[in-house]
């Protein structure tokens, strides 16, 4: 891989791990657009998704620290905060994901990574965030969850196992549907992608150390550098962006990249 290609790939993944826009498109996308590069290989996603955990645990570290002291405590108390409350939601909301990636790894692998189901649900999915916003009550934040609010969040979290869904624009239209605010639906979320991206980094993780390939060690820094960087980024000005404007922009951001999709694929770009 030369820079250029890190580089735009790095950002790529670091900007659409957090905004709901489905990474997964993106990075089908990129490489038809231009060919001469080649796959990034298993190695560079592990990096990439090494920076993306980092900047999330990094932007909400004194949230984390207080969901984990007092979820530890609230074991021997048992007695809840606010914080311990939302650490066991974290918990309790990657069940579902977890679940269903034991049970569906290989259908998604395979029969649904194809172009046509990624672009088909980035435009389905983004119609349905659309909608939620539009008509969401906004009427309580993240400290007002229930079980049951957490358990709908969670498995809308693993419909997000269909390519091109988006985890984080899955998640927060299930929060916009429940009557969270749109700053606490996607702070919601960004939290829920803790658990799961570090599973999924190290399943990854542990093909490529079976792996006899060789890893290219200063590719593999700088895009974990670059990714961490643009989703730091991401996640402080996403919150701000929503809190003014809404999700319309990243709606019809979605509708267009899908028919984008369907025209280099199977239009006019062959």
């Amino acid at each position: 891989m030369d820079w250029l290609q890190v580089t735009v790939l790095a950002i790529v993944q670091g900007l659409t791990e957090f905004l709901p826009v489905s990474s997964s498109g993106h990075l089908i996308l990129v490489p038809r657009l231009v060919p001469a590069w080649d796959d990034q290989g298993l190695a560079f996603d592990v990096a990439t998704h090494v920076g993306t955990l980092t900047a999330v645990v990094l932007y909400f570290r004194r949230e984390l620290i207080a969901m984990t002291t007092e979820g530890i405590t609230s074991l021997r108390t048992r007695q809840w905060t606010e914080h311990s409350k939302l650490g066991w939601w974290v918990l309790l909301g990657t069940v579902p994901v977890g679940l269903a990636g034991l049970a569906f790894r290989d259908v998604v692998g395979t029969q649904l990574r194809s172009p046509l189901v990624m672009a088909t649900s980035l435009i389905i999915f983004g119609l349905v965030l659309g909608w939620a916003d539009w008509t969401g009550r906004r009427r309580f934040d993240e400290r007002g969850l229930g079980w049951r609010h957490v358990l709908f969040i969670g498995v809308a979290q693993a419909v997000a196992l269909i390519p091109g869904t988006s985890r984080s624009g899955i998640t927060i239209t299930a929060g916009l549907l429940l009557g969270m605010t749109r700053e606490s639906a996607a702070r919601f979320s960004f939290l829920l992608s803790i658990p799961v991206t570090a599973l999924a980094g190290g399943y990854e993780a542990l093909l490529v150390l079976r792996s006899d390939e060789p890893a290219d060690w200063s590719v593999m820094v700088m895009g974990a550098v670059l990714a961490g960087m643009a989703a730091y980024l991401c996640i402080h000005y996403f919150l701000a962006f929503i809190r003014r404007i809404g999700m319309q922009p990243f709606v019809g951001y979605r509708i267009v990249l899908g028919l984008v999709i369907l025209w280099v694929f199977w239009g006019g770009g062959g």
